[in-house]
């Protein structure tokens, strides 16, 4: 549901370390193109998971903090040329969070296709929004209940979250329900402001929520 880079609470040389590793990984295997390894973060080891062949859903977190299109890039790797940035070369810089807007009950997560009767995506300095919806476009009930992500950019992970509640106060997506509402709860919630929540973190707080 939301994606951060960098990943908060984990240390720099770690991140470093697992990607060398990931690097290592694709050259012994051949691999040429955009892909995704995925691992589970614990007591300062990583555990894989899974290596995905595509660029994933968060990759736009990605992209604003290194300022790397990898959409394009791997358009030109498909094309036969050759990677036009190199490892050394790449500088995070700043914070993203990326939060999916999903065609569903907020709380319930129950699917929610129809017609979209207004769309009002959020603007302003730091926000991007990556949707193929619009006012009267009708979700079907057959795919991905995603229909749009907000993404806010900031110099720090503050600043990131302080433009993405705004953004999120100021979307509007009415005819179908979205999980909007629960996405406004998170990022003010005291726990996940503090960065470093585990994956049951959601699971738990849905369970203490009053009915």
């Amino acid at each position: 549901m939301i994606e951060e880079a960098p990943a908060p609470g984990v240390p720099r040389r770690l991140v470093d370390r697992i990607g060398d590793r990931c690097a290592e990984a694709c050259r012994k295997i051949g691999y040429r193109g955009a892909g995704t390894f995925e691992f589970l973060y614990e007591k300062n080891e990583f555990y894989f998971i899974e290596m995905n062949t595509r660029v994933q859903v968060e990759h736009p977190v990605t992209e604003l903090i290194t300022g790397i299109d990898i959409v394009q890039e791997q358009i030109h790797i498909a094309a036969g040329e050759r990677l036009r940035v190199r490892q050394k070369d790449i500088v995070l810089k700043g914070h993203a969070i990326e939060c999916r807007i999903n065609a569903e009950s907020p709380f319930k997560f129950v699917p929610s296709p129809g017609r979209i009767t207004s769309w009002h995506p959020p603007g302003g300095p730091g926000i991007r929004v990556d949707s193929h919806a619009y006012t009267g476009y009708f979700v079907p009930p057959h795919y991905d209940s995603m229909v749009g992500k907000v993404i806010a950019y900031g110099a720090d992970r503050d600043q990131a979250l302080a433009r993405m509640r705004v953004a999120l106060s100021e979307m509007i997506v009415e005819g179908i329900e979205t999980n909007i509402p629960l996405h406004r709860e998170l990022v003010t919630d005291a726990n996940f402001m503090k960065g470093g929540t585990s994956i049951h973190y959601l699971e738990q707080r849905l369970a203490e929520r009053p009915a």
